[in-house]
């Protein structure tokens, strides 16, 4: 009941923005090349929708693509960095650091070492999705029950064992909250990417519509972008909620207590 409530007073609250944003352009009489109202947003949505659903499907197929790819690459380090200590003081600085670069400064030399294909452009998907994921993991690693670990070390159970039995399974929440992080940003990495030279995508499209000074087309892009990592980030939930079974992992280590 009051989680629908909370959902109801969100709705309402963005329609009262909605609201406001158009009376404001109507009462200011804003250019409508400069400003559009909502209303001539959605009346353009609904009119260029056969036009822009190719684009849409192109950046929904970058944008799996490259969180498939960054899921993989995350969890991988993840693992690594955690069952491996040495690496882990030597690569976890340089990981950290690595944020600190713009992803739009790496595109020119990924384009010049790789070219204009589809490499490219997966490779800044994996970057912008990467580094959430593996922080997440090896959080959730790092928080597993101490007296549960020693109960795996008397019983014999290897490194090994207590990390697929133990360590894996409790860190799924932590895993998940990394993954629905990271699939909000494939669809802006997939964008980004678009930018860097595509011939279809929601980045073209917007690239076409800011040439030709249509505001309300790139509103409607930005919108595209926004439900479609609103659809991912749910998506990531509902499959969140089957691996994980409400939390039951915990609930059983509670139990074990």
């Amino acid at each position: 009941m009051k989680q629908a409530l909370h959902k109801g007073r969100t709705i309402f609250f963005i329609a009262f923005l909605l609201f406001v944003w158009e009376l404001i352009v109507l009462v200011a009489e804003i250019p409508h090349w400069l400003l559009p109202a909502p209303s001539s947003i959605v009346r353009e949505g609904f009119q260029s929708y056969q036009a822009f659903l190719p684009h849409t499907f192109a950046t929904v197929q970058l944008a799996l693509l490259g969180l498939a790819l960054g899921i993989c690459c995350g969890l991988t380090v993840a693992i690594v960095l955690h069952r491996f200590t040495f690496i882990r003081e030597l690569f976890y600085p340089i990981l950290i650091m690595s944020q600190n670069i713009p992803i739009l400064v790496l595109a020119p030399l990924l384009i010049i070492w790789f070219g204009f294909g589809l490499l490219p452009k997966l490779i800044i998907i994996c970057l912008v999705c990467f580094f959430p994921i593996v922080i997440a993991a090896m959080d959730g690693f790092r928080q597993t029950d101490a007296s549960l670990k020693h109960y795996f070390e008397m019983i014999g159970a290897s490194q090994a064992q207590t990390f697929w039995k133990l360590e894996w399974p409790y860190a799924y929440p932590a895993i998940f909250s990394g993954i629905k992080i990271a699939a909000t940003y494939s669809v802006m990495g997939a964008v980004i990417a678009e930018w860097l030279g595509a011939k279809k995508g929601i980045g073209v499209y917007m690239t076409l519509a800011q040439s030709s000074f249509r505001t309300d087309r790139v509103f409607v892009a930005i919108f595209a972008i926004v439900l479609l990592s609103l659809l991912l980030f749910s998506s990531i939930r509902l499959i969140e909620k089957f691996m994980v079974k409400g939390r039951g992992y915990h609930a059983q280590h509670s139990k074990h207590r």
